[in-house]
Protein backbone atom coordinates (compact mmCIF):
# COMPACT_ATOMS: atom_id res chain seq x y z
CA UNK A 1 0.00 0.00 0.00
CA UNK A 2 2.88 2.34 0.71
CA UNK A 3 4.06 2.06 -2.85
CA UNK A 4 0.58 2.75 -4.20
CA UNK A 5 0.17 5.83 -2.01
CA UNK A 6 3.47 7.37 -3.02
CA UNK A 7 2.82 6.73 -6.71
CA UNK A 8 -0.58 8.36 -6.69
CA UNK A 9 0.46 11.40 -4.70
CA UNK A 10 3.50 12.09 -6.86
CA UNK A 11 1.38 11.87 -9.98
CA UNK A 12 2.76 11.83 -13.50
CA UNK A 13 4.27 14.20 -15.99
CA UNK A 14 2.19 15.25 -18.99
CA UNK A 15 3.22 18.02 -21.40
CA UNK A 16 5.65 19.34 -18.81
CA UNK A 17 3.02 19.57 -16.07
CA UNK A 18 2.55 17.33 -13.04
CA UNK A 19 -0.87 15.68 -13.04
CA UNK A 20 -2.12 14.84 -9.57
CA UNK A 21 -3.45 11.31 -9.31
CA UNK A 22 -5.42 11.09 -6.07
CA UNK A 23 -5.51 8.29 -3.55
CA UNK A 24 -9.01 6.78 -3.87
CA UNK A 25 -10.77 5.53 -0.73
CA UNK A 26 -14.01 3.57 -1.08
CA UNK A 27 -16.47 3.67 1.83
CA UNK A 28 -19.28 1.10 1.80
CA UNK A 29 -21.89 -0.22 4.23
CA UNK A 30 -25.63 -0.71 4.52
CA UNK A 31 -28.24 2.00 4.17
CA UNK A 32 -28.02 4.60 6.98
CA UNK A 33 -24.97 2.85 8.44
CA UNK A 34 -23.17 6.17 8.82
CA UNK A 35 -21.01 6.24 5.68
CA UNK A 36 -21.57 9.94 5.06
CA UNK A 37 -21.04 10.72 8.75
CA UNK A 38 -17.72 8.84 8.76
CA UNK A 39 -16.55 10.76 5.69
CA UNK A 40 -17.66 14.08 7.18
CA UNK A 41 -15.90 13.26 10.46
CA UNK A 42 -12.69 12.49 8.58
CA UNK A 43 -12.99 15.83 6.77
CA UNK A 44 -13.61 17.62 10.06
CA UNK A 45 -10.62 16.06 11.84
CA UNK A 46 -8.39 16.93 8.88
CA UNK A 47 -9.68 20.51 8.91
CA UNK A 48 -10.74 20.15 5.28
CA UNK A 49 -14.37 21.17 5.82
CA UNK A 50 -13.29 24.76 6.52
CA UNK A 51 -11.23 25.08 3.33
CA UNK A 52 -12.52 26.56 0.07
CA UNK A 53 -13.70 23.91 -2.40
CA UNK A 54 -11.05 24.95 -4.91
CA UNK A 55 -8.23 24.32 -2.40
CA UNK A 56 -9.33 21.14 -0.62
CA UNK A 57 -6.87 18.25 -0.54
CA UNK A 58 -9.58 15.78 0.49
CA UNK A 59 -13.05 15.60 -1.10
CA UNK A 60 -16.16 13.43 -0.74
CA UNK A 61 -18.26 11.80 -3.44
CA UNK A 62 -21.51 9.89 -2.97
CA UNK A 63 -22.84 7.00 -5.04
CA UNK A 64 -26.32 8.48 -4.47
CA UNK A 65 -25.42 11.18 -7.02
CA UNK A 66 -25.19 8.52 -9.73
CA UNK A 67 -28.69 7.04 -9.79
CA UNK A 68 -29.87 6.43 -13.34
CA UNK A 69 -32.53 8.52 -15.00
CA UNK A 70 -35.85 6.69 -14.56
CA UNK A 71 -38.33 5.93 -17.31
CA UNK A 72 -41.90 7.23 -16.75
CA UNK A 73 -42.94 3.71 -15.70
CA UNK A 74 -40.05 3.39 -13.24
CA UNK A 75 -40.73 6.86 -11.83
CA UNK A 76 -44.37 5.91 -11.26
CA UNK A 77 -43.22 2.87 -9.30
CA UNK A 78 -40.69 4.97 -7.35
CA UNK A 79 -43.37 7.42 -6.24
CA UNK A 80 -45.35 4.47 -4.82
CA UNK A 81 -42.23 3.05 -3.14
CA UNK A 82 -42.18 0.09 -5.52
CA UNK A 83 -38.82 0.70 -7.24
CA UNK A 84 -35.64 -0.93 -5.94
CA UNK A 85 -33.05 1.82 -5.49
CA UNK A 86 -30.74 -0.61 -3.67
CA UNK A 87 -30.18 -2.88 -6.68
CA UNK A 88 -26.90 -2.55 -8.63
CA UNK A 89 -28.87 -1.78 -11.82
CA UNK A 90 -30.24 1.40 -10.22
CA UNK A 91 -26.83 3.05 -10.46
CA UNK A 92 -25.12 4.49 -13.53
CA UNK A 93 -21.93 2.42 -13.26
CA UNK A 94 -20.61 3.66 -16.59
CA UNK A 95 -20.80 7.27 -15.42
CA UNK A 96 -19.16 6.30 -12.12
CA UNK A 97 -16.27 4.66 -13.99
CA UNK A 98 -15.87 7.64 -16.33
CA UNK A 99 -15.91 10.04 -13.37
CA UNK A 100 -13.30 8.03 -11.46
CA UNK A 101 -11.03 7.78 -14.51
CA UNK A 102 -11.29 11.54 -15.04
CA UNK A 103 -10.47 12.11 -11.36
CA UNK A 104 -7.42 9.86 -11.64
CA UNK A 105 -6.27 11.96 -14.60
CA UNK A 106 -6.41 15.07 -12.44
CA UNK A 107 -9.41 16.53 -14.22
CA UNK A 108 -12.13 18.75 -12.77
CA UNK A 109 -15.37 16.77 -12.94
CA UNK A 110 -19.08 17.61 -12.85
CA UNK A 111 -21.17 15.49 -10.47
CA UNK A 112 -24.94 15.07 -11.05
CA UNK A 113 -27.37 16.22 -8.38
CA UNK A 114 -30.16 13.72 -7.64
CA UNK A 115 -33.52 14.82 -6.23
CA UNK A 116 -34.91 12.11 -3.93
CA UNK A 117 -38.30 13.81 -3.73
CA UNK A 118 -38.96 13.81 -7.49
CA UNK A 119 -36.74 10.77 -8.22
CA UNK A 120 -34.85 12.55 -10.98
CA UNK A 121 -31.61 14.35 -11.74
CA UNK A 122 -31.73 18.11 -11.35
CA UNK A 123 -30.67 20.44 -14.15
CA UNK A 124 -27.52 21.32 -12.22
CA UNK A 125 -24.29 19.74 -11.12
CA UNK A 126 -21.59 20.01 -8.45
CA UNK A 127 -18.05 20.79 -9.57
CA UNK A 128 -15.36 18.60 -8.01
CA UNK A 129 -11.85 20.02 -8.29
CA UNK A 130 -8.64 17.93 -8.33
CA UNK A 131 -7.61 16.71 -4.88
CA UNK A 132 -5.02 14.44 -3.29
CA UNK A 133 -7.50 12.10 -1.59
CA UNK A 134 -11.04 11.22 -2.70
CA UNK A 135 -13.54 9.52 -0.36
CA UNK A 136 -16.26 7.81 -2.42
CA UNK A 137 -19.13 6.46 -0.31
CA UNK A 138 -22.11 4.30 -1.23
CA UNK A 139 -23.97 1.10 -0.41
CA UNK A 140 -22.58 -0.76 -3.42
CA UNK A 141 -19.16 0.80 -3.89
CA UNK A 142 -17.47 -2.62 -3.81
CA UNK A 143 -20.04 -4.57 -5.85
CA UNK A 144 -18.49 -3.96 -9.27
CA UNK A 145 -15.01 -5.46 -9.54
CA UNK A 146 -14.02 -2.86 -12.13
CA UNK A 147 -14.90 -0.01 -9.77
CA UNK A 148 -13.68 -1.79 -6.65
CA UNK A 149 -10.18 -2.27 -8.05
CA UNK A 150 -9.72 1.48 -8.45
CA UNK A 151 -9.75 2.00 -4.68
CA UNK A 152 -6.39 1.87 -2.88
CA UNK A 153 -8.15 1.67 0.49
CA UNK A 154 -11.58 0.19 1.18
CA UNK A 155 -13.60 0.91 4.34
CA UNK A 156 -16.81 -0.83 5.41
CA UNK A 157 -19.05 0.88 7.97
CA UNK A 158 -20.70 -1.87 10.02
CA UNK A 159 -23.73 -0.74 12.03
CA UNK A 160 -26.48 -2.66 13.85
CA UNK A 161 -29.48 -3.33 11.53
CA UNK A 162 -32.01 -1.91 14.02
CA UNK A 163 -30.01 1.30 14.26
CA UNK A 164 -29.84 1.54 10.48
CA UNK A 165 -33.60 1.00 10.13
CA UNK A 166 -34.47 3.69 12.69
CA UNK A 167 -32.13 6.14 10.95
CA UNK A 168 -33.61 5.27 7.56
CA UNK A 169 -37.17 5.85 8.80
CA UNK A 170 -36.32 9.24 10.31
CA UNK A 171 -34.32 10.34 7.25
CA UNK A 172 -36.88 9.30 4.63
CA UNK A 173 -39.77 10.92 6.50
CA UNK A 174 -38.02 14.20 7.39
CA UNK A 175 -35.79 14.71 4.33
CA UNK A 176 -37.58 12.89 1.52
CA UNK A 177 -41.24 13.37 2.35
CA UNK A 178 -42.11 9.69 2.69
CA UNK A 179 -44.91 8.14 4.73
CA UNK A 180 -43.98 5.71 7.51
CA UNK A 181 -45.87 2.79 5.98
CA UNK A 182 -44.17 3.33 2.63
CA UNK A 183 -40.71 3.49 4.22
CA UNK A 184 -41.24 0.24 6.15
CA UNK A 185 -42.72 -1.57 3.14
CA UNK A 186 -39.84 -0.47 0.95
CA UNK A 187 -37.32 -1.55 3.59
CA UNK A 188 -38.79 -5.04 3.94
CA UNK A 189 -39.41 -5.52 0.22
CA UNK A 190 -36.24 -4.02 -1.28
CA UNK A 191 -33.70 -2.54 1.13
CA UNK A 192 -33.12 -5.46 3.51
CA UNK A 193 -33.01 -8.19 0.81
CA UNK A 194 -30.71 -6.06 -1.37
CA UNK A 195 -28.36 -5.44 1.55
CA UNK A 196 -28.09 -9.16 2.23
CA UNK A 197 -27.64 -10.07 -1.45
CA UNK A 198 -25.50 -7.27 -2.82
CA UNK A 199 -23.93 -5.18 -0.04
CA UNK A 200 -23.09 -7.50 2.87
CA UNK A 201 -21.12 -9.99 0.71
CA UNK A 202 -18.77 -7.15 -0.33
CA UNK A 203 -17.71 -6.64 3.28
CA UNK A 204 -14.98 -9.24 2.68
CA UNK A 205 -13.24 -6.85 0.29
CA UNK A 206 -12.79 -4.17 2.97
CA UNK A 207 -9.31 -3.37 4.24
CA UNK A 208 -10.76 -1.78 7.37
CA UNK A 209 -14.13 -2.45 9.01
CA UNK A 210 -15.53 0.36 11.16
CA UNK A 211 -18.08 -0.86 13.73
CA UNK A 212 -20.56 1.78 14.99
CA UNK A 213 -19.73 4.26 12.26
CA UNK A 214 -18.85 7.84 13.21
CA UNK A 215 -19.02 6.96 16.92
CA UNK A 216 -15.89 4.83 16.51
CA UNK A 217 -13.32 7.59 16.94
CA UNK A 218 -10.46 5.14 17.49
CA UNK A 219 -10.88 3.67 14.01
CA UNK A 220 -11.54 7.05 12.42
CA UNK A 221 -8.45 8.60 13.99
CA UNK A 222 -6.30 5.79 12.60
CA UNK A 223 -7.71 6.46 9.13
CA UNK A 224 -7.18 10.21 9.58
CA UNK A 225 -3.55 9.57 10.51
CA UNK A 226 -3.18 7.38 7.42
CA UNK A 227 -4.58 10.14 5.20
CA UNK A 228 -2.30 12.70 6.84
CA UNK A 229 0.69 10.55 5.98
CA UNK A 230 -0.51 10.39 2.37
CA UNK A 231 -0.89 14.18 2.23
CA UNK A 232 2.56 14.58 3.76
CA UNK A 233 4.24 12.70 0.94
CA UNK A 234 3.59 9.00 1.22
CA UNK A 235 2.58 6.28 3.63
CA UNK A 236 5.20 5.20 6.12
CA UNK A 237 6.00 1.59 6.86
CA UNK A 238 4.31 2.03 10.24
CA UNK A 239 1.00 3.02 8.66
CA UNK A 240 1.28 0.26 6.09
CA UNK A 241 1.65 -2.26 8.90
CA UNK A 242 -1.23 -0.77 10.88
CA UNK A 243 -3.66 -0.87 7.96
CA UNK A 244 -2.74 -4.49 7.33
CA UNK A 245 -3.26 -5.37 10.99
CA UNK A 246 0.39 -5.76 12.00
CA UNK A 247 2.62 -3.88 14.38
CA UNK A 248 1.77 -1.38 17.07
CA UNK A 249 1.64 2.41 16.93
CA UNK A 250 4.80 4.17 17.98
CA UNK A 251 4.65 6.80 20.68
CA UNK A 252 4.00 10.23 19.22
CA UNK A 253 6.68 12.79 19.92
CA UNK A 254 5.55 16.02 21.53
CA UNK A 255 6.45 17.89 18.35
CA UNK A 256 4.02 15.80 16.28
CA UNK A 257 0.43 16.87 15.89
CA UNK A 258 -2.36 14.33 15.63
CA UNK A 259 -4.34 16.49 13.23
CA UNK A 260 -4.55 20.05 11.92
CA UNK A 261 -5.86 22.65 14.37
Amino acid sequence: MAGDSETHIKGREENGHTIRQPFLIGVSGGTASGKSSVCEKIMELLGQNKIDHHQRQVVILSQDSFYKELTPEQKSKAIKGQFNFDHPDAFDSELIMKTLRDILQGKTVHIPVYDFVTHSRKDEFVTLYPADVVLFEGILMFYSQEIRELFQLKLFVDTDPDTRLSRRVLRDISERGRELEQVLTQYITFVKPAFEEFCLPTKKYADVIIPRGADNLVAINLIVQHIQDILNGGVTKRQNELINGHGTPRQRRTSESSRPH
